[in-house]
């Protein structure tokens, strides 16, 4: 599993991805009434594997989701802090200008009044803290010289641009101080699941342990199957789309030089051949990146390079490859082009659940490199570890 992000409208499916809701529940059914008695709770009335194993999947997979939004939280947060950063440094500069400006006003007047040249009321108007209180008194203003009038022009929008700015940044402040509470609230999140998951593990007996070994083993050999079976698709898919490029290329029945010639361009289509083309060679630098990261643990909220949560490494696969993608799962769906599970090449990124809450980069032949969960590896895995009805969509990013 994997883990990141803040809340979002669920984005279209993928046709024909999902296993249709009838034949799921039918499924489900029918795998819960063969398993009542394994199922059932022990007389000592502790969960049974079955029971614990459902629990600390719901956990990793709350968890995973609670980091995506932890991962989106921070990145808000030091986007936020960087604009406030900018804020209070204008600001600092502006309050200098202005306390220039008004030094410089000060003494003009100051100078004016010693001198006789202007009443006490003007060097009143000058020196006040708010000179635009003054500043529409026309009876005022006809005694003053156009420079003067020019500084205290200069004055009061040096005034007037300085508290606007301050606005902005006490806005962005208080917008930074609610990212850092959600930021908080999802760590806690994460580390209450885990926390859970450790402690209904370690109620585990032995005996227990070696069933949820095997339950997990047949669940793998499952996946395995399912993948071996989207193979095959993809490539009879294959062949048939080359079939289909040779007879319709033209002068393929003549034989000639330019007939081979054209044939090239049957191969040209990376939509099946991904052996050549930009995005075939993006792709392979991304998988190149992701399969040497392989043994690295997930941790969450890892962005590498000694460890990764799912999102981190594939952003960072592609990254690799020069190509920027989003922080989240969340926004990493949105980022490229969706294609059908049959049309997946390798690079392509694969992701999971209704809430989109973990990804991983596809390597072909249904398997994928992905950071699975707390407590696991980068690994390479088949795309069905979960069962198909999880696999929520493909996305090309390049």
């Amino acid at each position: 599993m994997a883990s990141h992000r803040k809340p979002r409208a669920t984005s279209t499916r993928v046709p024909g991805i999902r296993t249709p809701v009838l034949a799921t529940a039918a499924l489900t059914s029918v795998a819960l009434l063969s398993q009542t008695a394994e199922a059932a709770p022990s007389a000592d009335g502790r969960p049974s594997v079955e029971e614990v194993q459902t629990k600390v999947d719901g956990l990793y997979r709350q968890a995973e989701s609670a980091t995506e939004k932890y991962d989106a939280a921070k990145e808000r947060t030091a986007r936020e802090r960087k604009h406030v950063d900018t804020l209070l440094d204008d600001v600092a500069k502006r309050t200098a200008t202005l306390n220039t400006a008004r030094e410089e006003l000060g003494s003009f007047a100051a100078a004016q009044y010693r001198t006789g040249a202007v009443t006490p009321g003007t060097a009143t108007f000058l020196l006040a803290d708010s000179p635009q209180d003054y500043f529409d008194q026309t009876h005022l203003m006809s005694r003053l010289t156009s420079r003067q009038k020019g500084m205290v022009d200069d004055y009061v929008s040096a005034q007037a641009a300085t508290l606007k700015t301050r606005r902005k940044a006490v806005t962005s402040l208080k917008s930074l101080t609610r990212s850092q509470d959600d930021l908080r609230t999802a760590k806690t999140t994460v580390q209450e699941k885990l926390s859970a998951a450790r402690k209904l593990l370690s109620t585990l007996t032995a005996q227990q342990k070696a069933r949820l070994a095997a339950i997990e083993k047949e669940k793998q050999q499952e996946a395995a199957r399912k993948a071996a079976e989207l193979a095959r698709k993809q490539a009879a898919a294959a062949q048939a789309a080359k079939r289909r490029s040779t007879n319709t290329s033209p002068g393929t029945s003549s034989g000639s030089g330019a007939s081979s010639g054209s044939g090239s361009s049957s191969g040209s289509g990376t939509s099946t051949s991904p052996s050549g083309g930009t995005y075939a060679a993006k792709a392979a630098k991304a998988l190149d990146f992701a399969r040497a990261q392989i043994g690295k643990p997930y941790v969450w909220g890892a962005t590498g390079p000694g460890s990764y949560d799912c999102s981190g490494l594939t952003s960072a696969a592609w990254k690799a490859a020069g190509v920027t993608l989003p922080r989240t799962t969340y926004d990493q769906v949105g980022a490229g082009t969706t294609v059908s599970l049959t049309d997946a090449q390798p690079g392509d990124l694969v992701f999971f659940y209704d809430d989109i809450s973990h990804v991983g980069i596809y390597i072909g032949d249904g398997m994928m490199i992905h950071a699975p969960k707390p407590g696991a590896y980068v690994r390479e895995e088949s795309i069905y570890y979960g069962g198909a009805s999880i696999i929520h969509s493909v996305v090309r990013p390049a």
